[in-house]
């Protein structure tokens, strides 16, 4: 496995790898990995002859309260579980190159008609940091398929229009939610959490949105009923909802029941440790 640190590195060995006819899948990632992310790898490498992940903490995606620098760096630990995995290349990128006079300064991607809703009414920075720092690394590493993970269902849409949009010649692909014993969504956020927390606590927003699917599936139609239960399943549990919204999952704004799909996205703080979840069904009418 080759791990490359600049621009001209990650594009020579790509460079090389296509002149062979050789697919390439792209995996973005901030680090910390956790088998949720092997799901990702392994998707990219059935899809493709070579894989190359990037390892990057965006400082665009943090706010004002959200702390980067706290955020764990884990490059040797990646990089052994990525090697174990059959990654080809790790583009471990470097904020000096990415965004060279500052990203204050730089150019930014915005998807305004899906960012201003569910996580972005409270991290109105995070997804045009996320299209921004995609946007680039697409540049950069000029993938044939880059796969993303279905947990951040609004990121995963806002990308897929963003490519759509821009004419980007690469096929976004979502893999499935990554999921612990308990059901609970694996996430880099998990590892802040108590054991307790993680095993009794956590899992209730997994309940909510299983609760919710049966209801509606069931043939219930108010949706801003299942909502206010499901935000006191949540309350009772110790977590404070953000929102609990069932939506279209093409557009991300409130199903209508004339919808034959649905995403419902949840969000909430259990502590100071935010966790997101969506489950994505069919419903007949």
């Amino acid at each position: 496995m080759n791990i490359v640190h600049s621009i001209t590195e990650v594009q020579d060995d790509i460079s090389k790898k296509k002149s062979c006819g050789n697919k390439i899948a792209f995996v973005p990632t901030m680090g910390n990995l956790h088998g949720g992310h092997l799901t990702l790898v392994d998707k990219a490498k059935a899809l493709a002859d070579e894989v190359v992940v990037s390892i990057y903490v965006n400082p665009l995606q943090f706010g004002v309260n959200e702390d980067y620098d706290a955020y764990p760096r884990t490059m040797e630990k990646d990089c052994q579980l990525l090697e174990k995995r059959g990654v080809n290349l790790v583009y471990a990128a470097t904020t000096k190159e990415i965004y060279p006079e500052g990203s204050e300064y730089h150019t930014h991607v915005t998807v305004d008609s899906l960012d201003g809703m569910h996580c972005g009414k409270t991290r109105p920075h995070f997804f045009r940091g996320v299209a921004t720092v995609v946007t680039k690394l697409f540049n950069i590493v000029r993938p044939d398929i880059a796969v993303f993970g279905e947990k951040d269902f609004q990121q995963l849409m806002i990308i897929r229009k963003m490519v759509n949009d821009m004419c980007m010649p690469v096929e976004i692909i979502g893999a499935p939610i990554a999921r612990e014993d308990s059901g609970l969504a694996k996430s880099s956020r998990n590892g802040y959490l108590t054991q307790s927390d993680r095993e009794t606590i956590a899992p209730t927003v997994f309940e909510a949105l299983n609760y919710a699917k049966s209801a509606i599936q069931s043939g219930e139609r108010d949706y801003d009923a299942i909502s206010r239960h499901a935000f006191t399943m949540l309350a009772n549990a110790g977590i404070t909802p953000d929102y609990f919204n069932v939506c279209n999952p093409k557009t991300l704004l409130p199903a209508c029941e004339k919808d034959n799909t649905i995403v419902i996205l949840a969000a909430g703080l259990l502590g100071n440790v935010r966790l997101i979840d969506n489950i994505h069904f069919s419903i007949k009418h």
